[in-house]
This record gives C-alpha cells, sequence and structure tokens, in this order.
C-alpha cells in the first residue's frame, strides 16, 4: 500500500515548522517562566563550556604529544567560529524562526560533543569543535532574543538576570567540575557530559519555547559581510596571540594587525554599501545600541580577564590549581547573586541606565582597590565578589536597553549582536591579560588589573552616554510569548 498522501508531506513541514506549545503551557500566567528556565539550559552549557575546556589542556597534550600553542586551537577554533557566526546566524533565525535555529542548535551542539569526546587526533577534535561552536552560536544567537520575547515587557530585565546568573553558574562551575572530570575519567568527558544536558534541553525546548510570532524576512543576504568579519576578527585574535609569548617573525605579527584593521574597514564599508547588510546600520545609529554593545564589550572583557590573571598570580606564589579555583570562584558567584537579586534589591524606581552607571561604578571600585592592594588571597576574595556584584548589576540592565531599543522582528539580529560582543570582549579580556603578564615581569599582574580598570572605565563612559530612558521600541510590545 502506497503512503498516506497528508504523512508523507508531514515529514518536512516537521524538519523546518516551529512546533506550538502544549495548551496549558501556553494559558498558564507563568509559563513565561518556563521558556526562559528552558534558555538557561544553553546560557549554563554555553559557559560551562567556555570554563571546562582549560582544564583537559594537560590530558590533550599528553594523549597526542602535542605542544601548549597547538592545543589552544581547542579553544581558539571554537571562539573564531562562534564569534563569526553569531550575527548572520541571527538574522536567519529572525526570518525563519528562533525557536527553530535554537532546537537544531542544541542538536548540532550535542552531536558534536559527542564526536569530540570519541575525536582519535588533535585534529580532528579542532574540527569537531568548531562544528560544536556553529551549534553554539545558534542557541546563543537567539538566546537573549527568546526571554526578550517570551517574558513580559515589564519582567523583562528580571529574565535576563535570570538567564546571566544561569551563565555566570556554567562559569562557577567549570574550574571544578573540568578538575574533577579530568581527574577521575579522563579528559574526554569533559566534552561527554554535554550530552546528557543536551537532551534533556532539546525536549524541553520542543514543548516549552514559543514559537516565533513576529519575523523579518530574508530579502536577501551578504555573502561578503560575514567573511569580512571573520577575517577581521581572526586576524585581531591570532596576532595578540602571537605577541603573548609565539615565537614568530614581526612581519606576521604586523601583517596580521594590518589585515584585522583592513577587513574592519572593509566590514563597516561593506555595511553601508549593501543592499542587505549583515548589520543594519540604523540600528547601530540608536544609542541605546551602540553604546550598550560597546559596553557589553567591555563588561564580558573584565569579567573574563581574571579568569586568566587569578590562577596565574596564586599558582605561581606556589597555591594548588583547586585552591586558586575556589577562590576564583567569588567572581562569578557575586556575578550570580546580583544578575538574580538585584531586581528586588535596588528600588524598582531606579532605571535601567541607573543601574548600568552603579554597576559599573561598583566595578571601577573594585578594580581601583585590587590596583592599590597586594594581590594575595585576603584582599581576592572580597574584591573578586565585589567586581562580580558590579557586573552582575550591569549586565541585565544593560541588555534590556539594547533589546528593548530592537524592533521585536529583529531580536535575533539584536541578540547575535549582544552575543557578539561578549564573545569579543571574552576573547580580549583573556588576550590583553595574557599579553601584559607576558611583557611586565614582576609588574605584570598589576599591569592586568590596570587593562581591566580601564576597560571599567570605558564601560562606565558608555553607560553614561547611553540614553537616559529606555521608551518603547517598533513591534517590542507584540513578542513571541503566546505562541
Amino acid at each position: 500500500m502506497p503512503p498516506h498522501p497528508r504523512r508523507h508531506r508531514a515529514w518536512p513541514a516537521a524538519l523546518v515548522e516551529e512546533r506550538a506549545r502544549p495548551e496549558r503551557i501556553r494559558t498558564r500566567p507563568g509559563g513565561w517562566r518556563l521558556a526562559v528556565a528552558t534558555v538557561c539550559f544553553g546560557a549554563f552549557m554555553g559557559q560551562l563550556d567556555a570554563s571546562i575546556v582549560t582544564l583537559a589542556y594537560g590530558g590533550l597534550r599528553s594523549e597526542f604529544h602535542a605542544s601548549l600553542a597547538a592545543v589552544e586551537w581547542v579553544s581558539l577554533a571554537y571562539l573564531l567560529t562562534l564569534v563569526a557566526l553569531l550575527v548572520p546566524v541571527g538574522r536567519l533565525a529572525d526570518a525563519h524562526g528562533r525557536k527553530l535555529f535554537y532546537l537544531y542548535g542544541f542538536l548540532v551542539f550535542t552531536a558534536a560533543s559527542a564526536a569530540c569526546a570519541l575525536a582519535p587526533s588533535l585534529a580532528v577534535l579542532v574540527a569537531f569543535r568548531v562544528l560544536q561552536a556553529a551549534g553554539a552560536a545558534m542557541m546563543q544567537a537567539n538566546s537573549v532574543a527568546l526571554v526578550t520575547t517570551s517574558a513580559p515587557r515589564e519582567k523583562m530585565r528580571a529574565a535576563l538576570g535570570v538567564q546571566a546568573a544561569a551563565q555566570a553558574l556554567g562559569l562557577a562551575l567549570g574550574p571544578t567540575v573540568g578538575g574533577a572530570l579530568v581527574a577521575g575519567l579522563g579528559w574526554r568527558w569533559v566534552f561527554a557530559v554535554n550530552v546528557p544536558v543536551g537532551l534533556a534541553a532539546l525536549v524541553a525546548g520542543q514543548y516549552l519555547l514559543p514559537r516565533t510570532r513576529t519575523r523579518r524576512p530574508a530579502a536577501g543576504s551578504d555573502r561578503l559581510g560575514p567573511v569580512l568579519l571573520a577575517v577581521a576578527t581572526t586576524a585581531l585574535l591570532l596576532a595578540l596571540s602571537m605577541v603573548s609569548g609565539l615565537t614568530v617573525p614581526a612581519w606576521a605579527v604586523a601583517a596580521l594587525f594590518a589585515l584585522a584593521a583592513a577587513a574592519t574597514w572593509g566590514f563597516a564599508l561593506r555595511e553601508r554599501r549593501a543592499a542587505h547588510p549583515l548589520v543594519d546600520p540604523a540600528l547601530l545609529r540608536r544609542r541605546a545600541v551602540s553604546t550598550g554593545l560597546a559596553a557589553a564589550l567591555g563588561a564580558y572583557l573584565v569579567l573574563f580577564g581574571p579568569l586568566v590573571l587569578v590562577p596565574v598570580v596564586l599558582t605561581g606564589a606556589g597555591s594548588s590549581e583547586l585552591y586558586a579555583g575556589l577562590v576564583l570562584t567569588a567572581l562569578p558567584a557575586g556575578f550570580a547573586l546580583a544578575a538574580t537579586c538585584a531586581e528586588r534589591v535596588l528600588p524598582r524606581a531606579l532605571g535601567d541606565r541607573s543601574r548600568c552607571l552603579l554597576g559599573a561604578a561598583v566595578a571601577v571600585a573594585a578594580l581601583a582597590a585590587m590596583l592599590a592592594l597586594p594581590l594575595t588571597t585576603g584582599p581576592l576574595v572580597p574584591l573578586l565578589a565585589l567586581l562580580g556584584l558590579g557586573l552582575g548589576a550591569f549586565t541585565p540592565a544593560n541588555n534590556a536597553l539594547v533589546m528593548g531599543a530592537i524592533p521585536a522582528a529583529s531580536s535575533g539580529t539584536g541578540g547575535g549582536l549582544v552575543n557578539m560582543a561578549r564573545g569579543l570582549g571574552t576573547a580580549l579580556g583573556i588576550a590583553l591579560v595574557t599579553l601584559a603578564l607576558h611583557h611586565s615581569g614582576a609588574a605584570g599582574p598589576h599591569r592586568a588589573v590596570a587593562v581591566l580598570l580601564a576597560a571599567a572605565l570605558l564601560v562606565a563612559a558608555a553607560a553614561w552616554l547611553g540614553p537616559t530612558r529606555r521608551g518603547p521600541s517598533p513591534g517590542r510590545a507584540t513578542g513571541d510569548a503566546a505562541g
């Protein structure tokens, strides 16, 4: 008997159409919280993966008989792919469905994690990390958009705080979980641990995430824009890595910096002239968006810089890696506490811009004290916690300002821009701190703190230059929560 025609047509549709949530989930008053909790799976996994992989470097070097410079590409390839894909993937998700891309991202990320755990060589592992980053880009480009289009407008800042706390929790658990897995089971389990979490998130996302109600038609594609963006970011990060300790000719470093500058100029020129630009210049002309993205980059530079600095300082003084990791936990713990509790502790009348200024001021004060005091355990623990509190209060309010200024139809693009700024900030924080430590001798740790303080001051300046109030944005009132 031939297959039923309706059933035959349903299979392709099931793969390219978003499934509605069950009626009991869609109509319950707190249903949006379930959607936010589902997005937190991805936020947690992304930051856990970012902070856990470095613990596997020793095992990778031993098994594959590779140098540290070669092993570092396990992280570098992931980061470069992520930064290059976030914005184009966000734009595609705006056109074809943010829930659809988020779920496919989890599928790719989970499958690639399993492949990484089975990789027979370092080259194959790096290749699977690129695939894993592609899945992570599909998740991260849509995470902020799914939160802002699921939560009621008056709850958006609190929802973004919960998502930021999930990121901080993943970041905080990474060193401890990674150390335990590597010591007890081996480096392959650093990647295998993603598989059960990813499978659970796939099931939850299918039933708890809303469909995309507001879309931005894909009128055309900018193929040159993503290439120029990838070249610019890759060349810049490679050049910074080279001047931070790799033995390479000076002309190669100069050539990479020149290539990064030329590609950046070319990207800006291309986006102004393209009929369908990758990054809409009209969005960046909105002050809330441009200053907010600059502030997000600086905030994540400040957040991730200590992840390099503190272990180097403490292990150099004779402490163990586990002890250094426990001290460092004060930073993401403070971040998570502020991100989840600021909405209850701070006055409701305090607007997003004021919260940004307050958080940036606390971060500046913590780093200024860190610059003046010795970098020992006694001062570091409370100052790292204070720095985390400041950044945790700043980040959800800044995200709310940015996403509140972007039309709902472009939420995926906006979320991609926010996460791209975070990714660049993360990379620059690690690279600039490493650079300061490499070239400054005994003064290196305090020079690195000075770099972080300068970045925090730029964050405060960006917050000060931001809009005095957040006005309604076109299309924001009609989110996706009904889907």
